[in-house]
């Protein structure tokens, strides 16, 4: 199996581990790090790990910011560039760990009508979510949202682990620049409800939330409280599209 993971990046330096992307072997993936003009030293440390390993990291620098949405965006068709079997995207800080790979890429590799794997968040026993708890209620309430929108039992439309099967389908979703910098996963979902519709495939056959094993809280985020009301009003503006 040929993965290339995006690994989207912006002032990361204080909360990233490049330690944790080198030791890791699970699985043969190599990473494309978008420094999504970073202000820190996030671009040094990235070279470094270029340098160590050029095979297995590359890095996509963008002139300036442009929000996750669009550094991901251009990450995933900058690896549709090297012919992958399978693409995604995971955050920097490793929230998500790396180990959560193996697992969501089986899924896709067992199950051909697959188009996507996502990563849910769901608090189970023998599983580690430690999120706060304002963001946790926080979600349910907007997941509830998502789900009326998409009209979709989307349990976690925003844990930042993602895995796709990279076919031209799969990548002509990503050509469009998405209308949103903060909620961008929901029209990720749509665009893929959309796509599977158009070859008659009901959503569950082509898209599945993979309950994460583990998942923390990392300090630094960049979104606050009033990011909410902009997701909520960027939430209308998809649903206005793709209804």
């Amino acid at each position: 199996m040929k993965l290339t993971v995006v690994v989207p990046c912006f002032n990361e330096v204080e909360r990233f581990d490049p330690d944790a992307f080198l030791a890791f072997d699970a699985v043969s993936a190599d990473f494309l790090f978008v420094d999504d003009g970073s202000t820190d030293e996030t671009a040094a440390v990235l070279n470094l790990l270029t340098a160590n390993d050029p095979v297995r990291f590359r890095v996509l620098t963008l002139d300036r910011n442009v929000g996750k949405a669009e550094a991901v965006r251009r990450g995933i068709l900058h690896a549709f560039e090297a012919g992958p079997e399978f693409v995604g995207f995971l955050d920097a800080d490793l929230a998500a760990g790396l180990d959560e790979i193996s697992p969501m890429l089986d899924l896709l590799d067992d199950r051909h009508l697959l188009l996507g794997v996502f990563g849910s968040r769901v608090r189970l026993l023998g599983r580690r979510i430690d999120r706060r708890l304002s963001r946790h209620y926080a979600g349910r309430v907007f997941a509830t949202l998502v789900s009326m929108v998409l009209r979709l039992p989307v349990y976690d439309s925003q844990c930042g682990a993602k895995f796709f099967r990279a076919t031209p389908a799969v990548e002509s979703v990503f050509v469009e620049p998405f209308l949103s910098r903060w909620v961008f996963d929901v029209e990720l979902l749509a665009r893929l409800v959309r796509l599977g519709a158009a070859e008659g495939l009901d959503p569950a056959e082509i898209l599945v939330e993979h309950p994460l094993t583990e998942w923390r809280d990392v300090a630094g985020s960049s979104l606050r409280f009033r990011h909410g009301f902009r997701a909520l009003y960027d939430l209308a503006r998809i649903r206005h599209r793709y209804r």
